[in-house]
């Protein structure tokens, strides 16, 4: 690879990273909007609100930074880059085509990707730990307890795919897929997919954030474009996510009259499971505390070793 190729990669890669969560954040305004009769999201500025999206730039620029005069500053300015940052890297590794279309194609991508997405919830612990607010601390503990008991299953998720596909090279991993690998590896797609939303802490497992209780978690004191930064870490980690699962359980860039196409198959497939995750947030209600924690332990967990042992099973059965 020349400098100019990695440049351009590293450019590209830059810009769907800037610009794909903002779509996903706009759609998600307008999707709630037309599921719960929202007229301001789908009128505001014309044709179907679309001055919405810069009416939200604006006021984040307009307002006041403010830092708590207990908090520790450089920690409480460092978290919003630490919870967006690590998506940035992931997104290098994720394969979006054929042929090399990847900005950096790792050996062992899957624990790379895994591992650095584990950095981003780190931002918000620093959040609530710097702010020197009660209900920010709290947030940031709720994040902790919720990162041990989802992280789990998502990687024994994702192993089941390495194993089946015998690599752990994500372009190594949608080369090997087949169409009938989809109904024995749905039980790990769910969980992954599960698991991914309550690492990002979305709805229906916002506790940490659950604004009827503690405000807004570890971001209650944050203002100003410092906020907008964990908001737009929200979306950039909706989209890692979304297209993680596309290239592990969905085949990737593999579609009908893929040729020189493949790549926009993986932008279908990761934009319709967005559409999910936004439907997720408007259908389902937040869980208590004491179920979100049960429901990792006591389902998503046993699922995804089930999934291993199947996945064994058919291994052991086609060789």
């Amino acid at each position: 690879m020349t400098l100019l190729d990695a440049l351009l990669r590293c450019v590209a890669t830059l810009v769907v990273f800037l610009v794909i969560p903002l779509v996903i954040g706009q759609s998600e305004h307008k999707v709630m909007a037309h599921m719960q009769g929202r007229l301001g999201p789908m009128y505001a500025g014309g044709f179907h609100g679309w001055a919405q999206l810069v009416a939200d730039g604006v006021k984040f620029v307009q307002k006041e930074e403010v830092v708590p005069s207990g908090a520790d500053r450089r920690i409480f300015r460092l978290a919003p880059a630490v919870a967006l940052l690590p998506y940035l890297v992931v997104l290098i590794a994720i394969p979006i085509g054929p042929n090399g279309l990847v900005g950096q194609a790792v050996d062992a991508g899957l624990f790379f990707v895994l591992a650095v997405m584990g950095v981003g919830v780190l931002g918000s612990l620093m959040a609530g730990w710097a702010s020197a607010n009660k209900f920010s601390l709290l947030g940031g503990l709720r994040t902790a307890a919720q990162l041990m008991s989802y992280e789990l299953p998502m990687l024994l998720a994702a192993a089941s795919v390495a194993m089946a596909a015998g690599t752990l090279s994500l372009p190594g991993i949608v080369d090997a897929f087949h169409w009938w690998w989809i109904p024995w590896q749905i039980v790990g797609g769910f969980v992954f997919f599960t698991a991914g939303l309550a690492e990002l802490q979305r709805p229906p497992f916002d506790m940490p954030v659950a604004d009827s209780e503690i405000i807004f978690g570890a971001y209650t004191e944050y203002t100003g474009l410092r906020f907008a930064l964990f908001l737009l870490a929200e979306y950039a980690g909706i989209l890692v996510l979304c297209a993680l699962t596309t290239v592990l359980f969905l085949g990737g860039w593999h579609g009908p009259f893929s040729d020189g196409l493949g790549w926009l198959w993986t932008l279908l497939k990761t934009l319709v499971l967005a559409f999910v995750v936004i439907w997720l947030r408007v259908t389902y209600p937040r869980l208590r505390q004491d179920q979100l924690m049960r429901f990792g332990w006591t389902v998503l967990i046993p699922l995804s070793l089930a999934q291993l042992v199947l996945t064994g099973i058919v291994k052991v059965v086609i060789s």
